[in-house]
């Protein structure tokens, strides 16, 4: 898909873009602190004058759903698991516009969506600091990310995938720094553990990935040659004993909401909103408003300034917050 994918030209001597993509994994909305939960739960994405998105919903209850779908032109409104995945995705469109893209992955692969693209598997990297019995924090991701970044002249799209809130054992997602909400499930077998236990783990894995993606925006700040922002969001929810349920991956029609509300955050560099023509103040606005999945293929085509048939400007969250439309 996309063979009429063409970049925006810019002047000459415009910095090149780059774009940190964060596929989180199993974070609910609910548990989010820049949504307003009890508890401090991005105590350092709260400082770093980031876009949160309050009400954005997934396109499934699973990653084999939602991933493939987030990054497809179908979305949950066309939603046909076959076209899916037998269409090529986001990506592929990008590499078409000359934006060279990377997946790293800390998880369980790329679900199809970088088929033939340049791809690294992290998730039983070699990291003394970072990695405990084959597996790894996502931390893992971060490591030369600059000189990943600098592989390619030109704009880039780098892609990283969180082992997240995998669950249930929400206590090995988080090195111990990020205890801070006790007494903890240390077991992935749940019904030993207490709701309390259970709901401490997942809000410590929360805490951990409010740092890892406060370490992503400060590796971004350090790329000063480079134009750079981030997105971040989750693939699906999970619920945490509400009405008795437990993980996720109900069939969406009856799903609860903690399974499909998810957290959405964007932050950009001083001179990525220059460049681009970012309103943020129209941005932030547009963050209060119902958002899902679906929008995500051509927020990041007008984002980076793709001219493609297959944009839908209705479903680009930039359109109409810049002065810059492709």
């Amino acid at each position: 898909i996309g063979a009429d994918a063409v970049a925006t030209v810019r002047p000459e001597g415009s910095r090149p873009r780059l774009l940190v993509f964060v596929v989180g994994e199993t974070a609910r909305a609910q548990n989010w602190g820049l949504n307003g939960y009890a508890r401090e739960t991005t105590p350092q994405l709260t400082q770093m004058g980031v876009i949160n998105f309050s009400d954005m919903h997934s396109c499934g209850t699973n990653t084999e759903v939602s991933v493939p779908c987030m990054f497809s032109s179908f979305g949950r409104r066309n939603y046909d698991e076959d076209k899916i995945r037998s269409h090529q995705s986001l990506l592929h469109v990008l590499e078409r516009a000359g934006i060279t893209t990377l997946w790293r992955d800390n998880q369980s692969g790329c679900k199809g969506v970088c088929d033939g693209l340049e791809y690294q598997s992290l998730g039983n990297a070699q990291s003394s600091s970072l990695c405990v019995d084959g597996r790894c924090f996502d931390e893992i991701l971060l490591e030369d990310l600059p000189a990943q970044a600098r592989k390619n002249p030109g704009d880039r799209v780098i892609f990283l995938h969180q082992l997240g809130n995998h669950g249930p054992s929400y206590f090995q997602r988080y090195p111990a720094a990020y205890r801070k909400f006790i007494p903890t499930c240390d077991t992935p077998e749940m019904g030993k553990c207490t709701r309390e236990q259970i709901v401490n783990s997942y809000d410590n894995a929360i805490l951990y990935t409010d740092h890892f993606l406060t370490q992503v925006i400060k590796k971004l700040q350090g790329l000063s040659d480079y134009d750079t922002a981030m997105i971040f969001v989750s693939d699906h929810g999970e619920s945490l004993g509400e009405k008795g349920l437990f993980l996720h991956g109900m069939p969406y029609a009856i799903a609860p909401q903690e399974q499909t509300r998810v957290p959405l955050v964007m932050w950009f560099s001083s001179t990525f909103t220059q460049s681009r023509g970012l309103n943020i103040g129209c941005l932030s606005e547009r963050a209060r408003s119902y958002a899902n999945h679906d929008a995500l293929f051509s927020s990041v085509l007008g984002l980076m300034q793709v001219k493609t048939s297959e944009y839908d400007r209705n479903f680009d969250f930039f359109f109409g917050c810049d002065d810059k439309n492709i």
